[in-house]
């Protein structure tokens, strides 16, 4: 199976659906990628009724959030505030990153700045191992 281009964090926007979801955004909260489904916080919320099973526990009706279908939701620049297709360019470490489609921002700028950190930290390392054995 190919994999998601949404991961849980992202802002995304509700593209297919009737009139009082689309369009609408939230936050993603979990991911599963095996079903190709999300959860949207505060969308798709579905009510449930439920039973109390003790003197101390309370019942009543509570809102639930429901699985989405990745299909039906886009993801949202974090730049340019608009809903897009994801393109992967190759960063510096090799690795692919998420882009936006519209404007070209780097939308894993978290994990753009984490693998560069790592790089410069694994150079210094051995950078200094080597001048240990040289003073030694």
């Amino acid at each position: 199976m190919a994999s998601m281009n949404i991961r849980s964090g992202d802002t995304v926007e509700v593209i297919v659906g009737n009139v009082n979801s689309r369009g609408k955004r939230g936050k993603v909260i979990v991911v599963d990628p095996e079903t190709h489904r999300v959860v949207v916080e505060g969308l798709n919320l579905v009510t449930k009724h439920r039973k109390p099973r003790s003197a101390q526990e309370q019942g009543g009706r509570f809102e639930q959030p429901r699985m989405i279908d990745v299909s039906n939701v886009m993801l949202v620049c974090p730049k340019c505030n608009q809903a897009t297709r994801v393109n992967h360019v190759l960063g510096d470490n090799g690795k692919y990153l998420r882009s936006c489609h519209k404007c070209g921002a780097v939308i894993d700028a978290r994990a753009e700045k984490k693998q560069t950190r790592t790089a410069k930290a694994k150079g210094t390392s051995k950078k200094s191992k080597k001048t240990q054995a040289d003073e030694e």
